[in-house]
């Protein structure tokens, strides 16, 4: 019996109203405008408030895939938050926005942690379930509040990061759009390059010359083998849409595949590194502005500590 095709219906992200700029960066650590910029792609980013949980930001993004996809809570058997940055240790923030978004008791709710590569993995882990067909419709949310696990006097990483939410809504197929793939990989033996380790305050540590060099590859050979796996070519993706960490990353992620870069989607200067809200937050922008057609093939690729990376293929 072959799995039911399963799609996207919907997306949603939200962003907090506060915006810190490099100039004002620049007034806190050593650094300027120019030196973030031509390094990183990075003109601003956005910062939570206090009230703004990593909950009440995947809530807010989960409303509107909600309304995008035309499902309501009740239809929700199954919520996926993928965070570094979770509410609590415990509960999960999985059963916060349950209750946040009124879904019902009924549903499945667990956080998953991958990093920046949480949304690939939470997207792929709610397609297999709904595939088992013990599920129906499933919310996957990627958020982070990583604003407040940034050392603020380290400008290797202050300025890097940023918070926000994104989120999709997954059910079985309306037409031809739908999931054609996903693959996950991790190499575990490069988790002292970018990690945060327990303590009083936990902060964010990267070995950043080196994280580069590995995303490059990590990212390069994942966007091989899920092209050769589905047996396209990289001139057959409308859009890319690829985790959202550095200009120059994905400046050589466009050369590998020998694309023009504007075939990718970036929004990386006005919101920085989201983590695993990165993607679906660039997901949903890309929709609305029009930059993701019917019939179209959507790539998309990331990576982030652990050292995790993956790739997933979208047909709308």
């Amino acid at each position: 019996m072959s799995s039911p095709a399963i799609a996207i219906l919907g997306t949603g992200a939200y962003a907090p109203a506060k915006v810190l700029t490099n100039a004002e960066l620049a007034q806190r650590v050593d650094t300027s405008d120019e030196w973030i910029f031509t390094r990183t792609g990075i003109r601003e980013r956005r910062i939570a408030a206090a009230h703004e949980t990593t909950s009440e930001m995947a809530a807010a993004a989960a409303r509107t895939a909600l309304a995008d996809a035309g499902v309501s809570a009740d239809e929700i058997d199954l919520i996926i938050v993928a965070t570094a940055t979770p509410d609590m240790l415990m509960p999960a923030t999985a059963c916060l926005v349950q209750s946040k978004i009124g879904a019902t008791t009924r549903s499945a709710c667990f956080d998953l942690n991958a990093a920046c590569s949480g949304f690939i993995y939470a997207l792929d882990t709610a397609w297999a379930m709904l595939g088992s067909g013990r599920y129906r419709h499933a919310l996957v949310i990627g958020a982070e509040k990583f604003s407040g696990i940034v050392d603020w006097q380290d400008r290797s990483t202050c300025v890097l990061f940023g918070d926000g939410a994104g989120a999709v809504v997954l059910g079985p197929a309306r037409g031809t759009a739908r999931l054609l793939g996903a693959r996950l990989y991790a190499e575990g033996g490069n988790t002292d390059l970018l990690c945060v380790r327990p303590g009083a305050k936990p902060v964010i540590e990267m070995k950043g010359r080196e994280v580069f060099k590995v995303a490059v590859r990590e990212m390069e050979d994942a966007v091989r083998d899920i092209l050769e796996q589905h047996h396209l070519s990289a001139h057959q993706i409308a859009c890319v849409i690829p985790h959202q960490a550095n200009r120059r990353i994905i400046e050589a992620i466009a050369q590998y595949l020998e694309l023009p870069l504007d075939r990718f989607f970036v929004n990386l200067e006005r919101y920085g590194n989201t983590s695993a809200a990165s993607i679906p937050l660039a997901l949903d922008e890309a929709r609305r502005a029009g930059r993701i057609r019917a019939g179209d093939t959507t790539l998309l690729v990331a990576f982030g500590a652990g050292l995790t990376y993956g790739a997933a293929l979208v047909r709308w």
